[in-house]
């Protein structure tokens, strides 16, 4: 598999050296006719409209013209993948208010973070269907806690069912980039994510050369295994924070984004999902500073650039990019997309998919 995907990129990478040589050529590199158009990816559905992780979020998102819906997956006591941020579920449905499941919340260490709440693998999946989702900032998006109570927790396949209906009503291909969430968090319960998430692409027959699917994972052991002990034929991408590194890994993020780092991820990894600010950090004052070398090294790896998280509100966008004083209130959040959509990246992941289709149109 790892030869496949070097293989694979060969092409790629030849195609982007006249580009890179010399000077960088950001914006032409995105935008010339030889580039494919940026992704729009829902960042768990459309994230700022409806509760994340809930049908209703995945649909809404594929209706505004997302290319790609993201369900985060972790595991019930009886093995199936449900759709939740976090396997803490206290902040995103109403257990806390089932005296039936008091007595299950409890404190873990949860990748060396000492976490307490309700988590998913203490419940079968019959229960977690007594629950319903809640919305998870409801200070900062108060419209939304209006459904409250509406939306029972998906499964992955539920979703991958929703991707086929919606992709044949709407006359396009819907696509899906699962995250698996904590790993080797479940993997030291017994109840690892791998095999679960490729036998349910297997059963709807999207792990294929060609299918509209991404694996995402923050931890690259995880990514290592999926390429080479399951041998997925689907695209895989490594989520990098903007400080520390994956959980039980010697390595940084940073030292994982170096020229040198990069090569050795294109042997296993399609891509990769950076915080935006690794794409543009920002200047001490909290606005927009200058773009780094990422995307540029990236592609010259022949690797993908997919940023993470584009929101609209204030208190989320750079300062020179917030219009008011209230930090709820939306910014100058098409901007904000128009300025990394021109970096060259392939595409973004954001909570208002609707904007970033608008934005997309706006940046050729």
């Amino acid at each position: 598999m790892a030869d496949r995907r070097q293989v694979l990129r060969m092409g790629a990478v030849a195609a982007a050296a006249p580009a890179l040589a010399g000077t960088v050529a950001a914006p032409a590199l995105a935008h010339g006719s030889k580039h494919k158009e940026p992704e729009i990816f829902g960042h768990r559905g459309a994230s700022g409209y409806r509760p994340e992780h809930t049908l209703a979020s995945y649909e809404l998102a594929a209706r505004m013209g997302a290319d790609y819906i993201e369900p985060d997956l972790v595991s019930t006591k009886d093995h199936v993948l449900v759709c939740r941020h976090e396997p803490e579920i206290g902040g995103t449905t109403d257990v806390a208010t089932k005296p039936e499941f008091a007595a299950r919340k409890k404190t873990v260490l949860l990748d060396g973070v000492s976490v307490t709440g309700w988590f998913t693998e203490d419940f079968t999946l019959a229960e977690l269907r007594t629950l319903r989702a809640i919305e998870r900032l409801p200070a900062v998006r108060q419209e939304n806690t209006i459904f409250d109570g509406l939306f029972r927790v998906p499964t992955f396949a539920e979703v991958l069912e929703l991707r086929a209906r919606l992709s044949k009503e709407l006359g396009r291909d819907i696509g899906v980039i699962p995250e698996t969430k904590h790993p080797t968090y479940f993997r030291r319960l017994g109840l690892d994510l791998e095999t679960p998430l490729v036998n349910t692409l297997r059963k709807y027959r999207l792990d294929k050369r060609g299918a509209k699917v991404w694996i995402q994972s923050f931890e690259a052991a995880n990514l290592k295994v999926l390429n080479q002990q399951y041998r997925v034929q689907v695209n895989l991408v490594f989520l990098t924070g903007a400080t520390g590194g994956p959980f039980n890994d010697t390595r940084t993020y940073a030292q994982y984004l170096t020229p040198a780092g990069l090569k050795e991820l294109s042997s296993y990894v399609d891509g990769i999902g950076p915080d935006k600010n690794q794409v543009i950090p920002r200047n001490a004052d909290a606005t927009l500073g200058t773009p780094s070398t990422l995307v540029r090294d990236a592609h010259a790896a022949g690797l993908k650039v997919i940023p993470y998280t584009f929101r609209a509100e204030n208190q989320f966008l750079p300062a020179d990019y917030r219009t008011g004083t209230d930090p709820n209130a939306y910014g100058r959040a098409i901007d904000e997309q128009i300025t990394f959509l021109k970096t060259g990246i392939d595409g973004l992941f954001t909570d208002q998919p609707d904007i970033g289709v608008l934005a997309r149109s706006l940046a050729d």
